[in-house]
């Protein structure tokens, strides 16, 4: 059974970032938990990922998400610094923008970088970059929001979506919020086809902002964009709504946010905690991060929380190993996600996408199970590899009972439950104990542990965080 010490670390990097090998697992068996998590908590204090890398690889293709997003869960699979991809990831599913209204990439890669960018930070900045944001300035209608003919399409989803959640403001809120926004727009581009691609920057036209009085959440003033998200992080309401939002991204799955102000939070309490941190921080969401991931119930919330595709995928390239510069197919990655339902950079809507067990039907399953199926199939892939020579090591033989154990603790100290371990068993032994005195010479050896790795990341138990 699985050392409740590497089980507790193997729930934190699975859900912090996109998991770890067993073997990684076992370097970190002789630290503490809070070691660790501040590790997580401070991606600066690791190495960034070769962005020049990236950017020669972002400017050889046509301007399409499937690459960037290729790229991205490249990017997710090579980190030395995974929660700031994954910060970035609840960030585009939060404040959903798609590439496919824009067709400017680097915008919305830029979107992407500032979430990496300040997404642990404070709440305040988050929104105020959001605000500035080309990518979502266009993708909302910012830009066509002006002083003489207020569009409210920012207004409201900022409001909805972004912060406070419905019930918490009206509509005389949304129209007062969308004039002082009036005047923030950016600066078009060259036009990208015929000339290559290049940014789009944020300016604040000032001859089109609406400088009159305004009441927004019983408060007046001359107010601007930066004030209305002043008095938007000071409400209840934003606090319970983020920290929901992480507590769904992180800890468990909850309703879809448009039953939120009908349905209360599956466990009030945490909520309440999270809230607490998030008011006495000031709205900084490491802080926030670091009690939710100290907590009891983090760390008790094992297999309550679907894997994202793009986690699913990230979490089986981790394992397999790939290549640290990008493969010539990397658009594969991203189109695996996308069988599976969900196309990064290219949310269904401004709601983000349905998470928890809408993520999984008849065909997804089929899809996320024959992508790690078909990954773990070449005994030759470094990681796949590295499994079999630790194997090796234990000795003589294995019976069925420790070759399945051993093996769920060598893809990521997988927590199986009494059922499927049973089964696994009843598998593995109608061939007998495995040999490992002739490893180096059996293919039929090596056969037998992909064959379990493949019947391990198929069960139900590999599909949630």
């Amino acid at each position: 059974m699985l050392d409740r010490h590497v089980e507790d670390i193997a729930h934190l990097m699975r859900r912090a970032g996109f998991g770890l090998t067993g073997l990684e697992l076992e370097s970190h068996a002789g630290r503490s938990y809070d070691e660790i998590l501040e590790d997580v908590l401070h991606p600066e204090r690791f190495p960034a990922a070769d962005d020049d890398i990236y950017d020669r690889y972002q400017g050889t293709v046509d301007e399409h998400e499937v690459h960037s997003a290729g790229l991205w869960i490249h990017r997710m699979v090579h980190t030395q610094r995974p929660l700031e991809e994954k910060i970035a990831l609840f960030w585009h599913h939060v404040f959903a923008t798609g590439m496919s209204k824009g067709e400017h990439r680097h915008s919305s890669n830029r979107q992407i970088d500032m979430f990496r960018s300040v997404g642990l930070g404070n709440f305040r900045t988050i929104l105020l970059e959001l605000s500035m944001d080309p990518a979502m300035l266009y993708w909302l209608d910012n830009n066509e929001n002006h002083k003489d003919q207020p569009n409210e399409n920012y207004g409201r989803e900022l409001l909805e979506l972004f912060s406070m959640g419905v019930g918490h403001y009206s509509e005389q809120d949304i129209k007062m919020a969308a004039r002082a926004f009036t005047g923030w727009t950016f600066k078009q581009p060259i036009p990208q086809y015929t000339q290559g691609s290049y940014p789009a920057e944020f300016v604040f036209i000032e001859s089109d902002h609406d400088d009159s009085e305004k009441t927004f959440l019983g408060e007046t003033g001359r107010f601007n964009g930066q004030d209305i998200i002043d008095i938007i992080v000071k409400q209840p309401a934003t606090a319970r709504f983020i920290c929901r939002h992480l507590y769904n991204f992180f800890v468990a799955d909850e309703p879809q946010v448009p039953a939120w102000n009908q349905l209360p939070p599956g466990d009030p309490q945490a909520i309440d905690i999270m809230t607490q941190a998030f008011k006495d921080s000031d709205g900084e969401i490491r802080a926030v991060l670091r009690v939710m991931f100290s907590s009891d119930f983090f760390k008790q919330a094992k297999l309550r929380r679907v894997k994202s595709p793009a986690e699913l995928v990230a979490g089986v390239l981790k394992l397999v190993g790939t290549e640290p510069v990008p493969a010539s197919d990397i658009t594969r990655y991203s189109a695996a996600t996308t069988f599976m339902g969900q196309i990064l950079y290219d949310p269904p809507s401004v709601e983000g996408w349905h998470t928890g067990h809408e993520w999984i039907d008849g065909g997804t399953l089929t899809e996320r199970v024959n992508f790690a199926v078909d990954e773990l199939a070449d005994k030759n892939r470094i990681g796949v590899r590295k499994i079999i020579e630790a194997l090796e090591t234990q000795g003589e033989s294995l019976s069925p009972s420790e070759l399945v154990d051993r093996g769920a603790m060598l893809i990521g100290a997988l927590h199986l439950d009494s059922v499927t371990r049973r089964a696994l068993i009843e598998d593995v032994s109608v061939d007998g104990d495995l040999s490992l005195s002739s490893m180096g010479d059996s293919a039929n050896a090596s056969d037998r542990i992909v064959s379990l790795l493949q019947s391990l990341v198929s069960c139900r138990e590999y599909q949630f965080a």
